[in-house]
């Protein structure tokens, strides 16, 4: 027989065990319901930069959680010592700075960069003095002897779907950056005064201050501009502004520098540019661009940059902010 005192001994311990049981149960349940809790609260930042119908000498800088709602993080954060601060994008380097590139009106790249997205300083302006020579379709109608850039200039092909004959650069504009494996590479649109051309320089310093020589992007051709890459798996996707047709255009490649393809893509109408693409908190994508004719912004999301949903307006910044570039970072 079992003695009294030896039975209520294993029954305290039992009731020990039980309880400790039941306040680790509650425990782990406390994390679990917490988790979500604080994952919610890191979420993502969406960080856009851009001029505005009011001015195109001043960025102005915008904040998202959800990258709809956008909100001002400063007005008029940048001012370039000359010339203009149009269609600028933006990336993070692996030093912290954040850096932004942007149509200067001339036959240049300006940069920026920034600690803190919201006090910005001018590093320098690139400039990008050859292109386009002999490539179909960047002549400028004007003649073989006729003047495309001043008075030095070789003149352009007498048709403007004949090659260039200027290797003189007039316009360097819709810089964006496309990063990939620590490398950063700039995608531009280049003129000698025909159809743009989309070009793409590779940097050869973390500074940004030298670059490979530009190099076209093949089979895209002439007369598109505001080139926009991201890559997903081992394609990459480049939406494009037909600048004869005022439309957007979506083209596949296994390579940044192609040959592209074209594939078919949602008609979003005519008059709109300016194209950037990002992440979705869940995932999908989505496409802003600038329907300039009308005054207002839009964005389309996807799943698969290849079907896209109706435009909606932008809240907020439609009709405010012109052609912008965004990034999206753990917040």
């Amino acid at each position: 027989m079992v003695p009294i005192r030896g039975i209520r001994a294993r029954r305290d311990r039992s009731r020990l065990h039980l309880g400790a049981l039941a306040a680790a149960l509650l425990a782990l349940t406390g994390l679990v319901v917490a988790t979500p809790g604080t994952g919610s609260a890191a979420g993502w930042r969406y960080t856009m930069v851009g001029f505005s119908n009011i001015s195109q000498h001043h960025m102005d800088v915008y904040q998202s959680g959800d990258a709809t709602t956008f909100r001002p993080l400063r007005m008029s954060a940048f001012t370039p010592p000359s010339g203009v601060v149009r269609d600028p994008s933006i990336f993070r380097g692996a030093d912290g700075w954040y850096h932004v590139a942007y149509t200067t009106g001339r036959a240049t790249i300006g940069f920026a960069r920034s600690r803190d997205r919201v006090n910005w300083a001018f590093t320098h302006e690139y400039p990008v003095p050859l292109c386009c020579a002999l490539l179909p379709g960047s002549g400028d109608g004007r003649g073989v002897f006729g003047s495309s850039s001043g008075s030095l200039s070789f003149g352009s092909a007498g048709s403007s779907d004949g090659p260039s004959l200027s290797p003189f650069t007039t316009k360097a504009w819709a810089p964006e950056f496309f990063v990939e494996g620590g490398r950063v590479h700039l995608v531009l649109s280049m003129s000698t005064g025909g159809g743009f051309i989309p070009y793409v320089m590779t940097a050869l310093d973390p500074g940004l201050r030298m670059w490979t020589p530009p190099v076209p992007i093949l089979s895209i051709g002439a007369d598109h501009i505001d080139t926009t890459i991201v890559k997903v798996g081992g394609t990459y996707h480049a939406f494009v502004k037909n600048e004869g047709k005022k439309t957007i255009e979506h083209a596949i490649a296994g390579s940044l520098h192609g040959p592209y393809r074209f594939v078919p893509i949602r008609n979003f109408g005519r008059f709109v540019e300016g194209m950037a693409v990002v992440r979705l908190p869940n995932g999908n994508w989505r496409m802003y661009f600038d329907a300039y004719k009308t005054g207002q912004y839009h964005y389309s999301d996807s799943r698969d940059l290849y079907a896209w949903s109706p435009a909606k307006e932008l809240p907020r910044l439609s009709g405010t902010v012109r052609h912008f570039g965004v990034i999206r970072e753990s917040a």
